[in-house]
């Protein structure tokens, strides 16, 4: 009956430090939210629809990472990501998918939501 995965909602604490992680590392976008009585941001791939709902201001759980181990976009251009994630000095581990080579990255945002990028096998850095 699922069709594809519509959107992940995450909590945040710290609103700036966050959309830099998402709009300014990862080149999502912030879009049209609606106006809800609460403080969030959605952000979209390009011109897609939103795939990021992200709330703030609501206390965040003690176990950050809870029963969804990480969430996972595909990506392109990894020497470039991996230049911006040197660059801002963010930490990730970075490894091949066995069998098929798949590149996957993997890093934390800024409030604890484990977050794998994965990337053509024919690509290089």
């Amino acid at each position: 009956m699922i069709d594809a995965m519509n959107h992940f909602t995450i909590l945040a604490e710290d609103r700036e430090k966050t959309l830099a992680f998402y709009c300014g590392l990862l080149g999502l976008s912030e879009t049209w939210r609606p106006g809800f009585d609460f403080p969030g941001a959605w952000l979209s791939a390009g011109d897609g629809p939103p795939i990021l709902h992200i709330v703030f201001g609501r206390k965040l759980p003690e176990a950050r990472r809870g029963v969804i181990d990480h969430m996972a976009f595909s990506a392109r251009d990894l020497k470039g990501v991996k230049a911006r994630l040197d660059a801002a000095g963010q930490r990730y581990e970075l490894g091949r998918l066995p069998d098929v080579g798949t590149w996957q990255l993997f890093t934390f945002d800024p409030n604890g939501a484990r977050v794998e990028l994965d990337f053509d096998a024919a690509e290089t850095f």
